[in-house]
């Protein structure tokens, strides 16, 4: 199967970049996601080996920050089971799951981000999901032109 791309948001409140680098191994346990459409995606989608745009959001400005790789592929959501996880779903059946998780491990934190008006005024991404109207999901597919797109901002800088 090719390689796929993708982009993840994350509030860097929560969880950023640096969190990343920091975890052991520099990888983390991707979970708390409770959007079916994400979920499916981390599901049946997201593979190992996939590289993962680090976004920002809820910040100022909202950016790229950095690529991760996906390290291990999708699995049932632990926080889901756990009662004193503010991810807990009480409805979601270890048997049955409803959320999944994915693993990312950190591959770069950017030298400077790529931002969310940077990003809009590339005409190469104007098809791009993050910059659709109304477009609020944490798991988002990337073309691999949008990818390369981004990744030729970062060395015209």
């Amino acid at each position: 199967m090719a390689k796929q791309y993708w982009l993840f948001k994350s509030e860097p409140g929560t969880f950023s970049i640096t969190d990343l680098e920091k975890a052991p191994d520099k990888t983390t346990c991707w979970d708390g996601v409770r959007n079916y459409q994400a979920r499916n995606f981390l599901s049946k989608q997201v593979a190992s080996g996939d590289h993962v745009f680090f976004y920002h959001s809820n910040t100022e400005p909202p950016a790229i920050v950095g690529i991760a790789q996906v390290a291990k592929a999708g699995y049932p959501d632990p926080s889901a089971f756990n009662p004193k996880s503010k991810y807990f779903d009480e409805k979601s059946d270890p048997e049955d799951p409803a959320w999944y998780s994915v693993d990312i491990k950190h591959v770069k934190t950017f030298k400077r981000p790529v931002t969310l008006s940077e990003l809009r005024g590339n005409a190469k991404l104007k098809g791009m999901v993050l910059l659709q109207k109304g477009s609020r999901l944490s798991i988002q597919p990337v073309s691999e032109k949008e990818w390369k797109a981004i990744i030729d901002m970062l060395k015209q800088n």
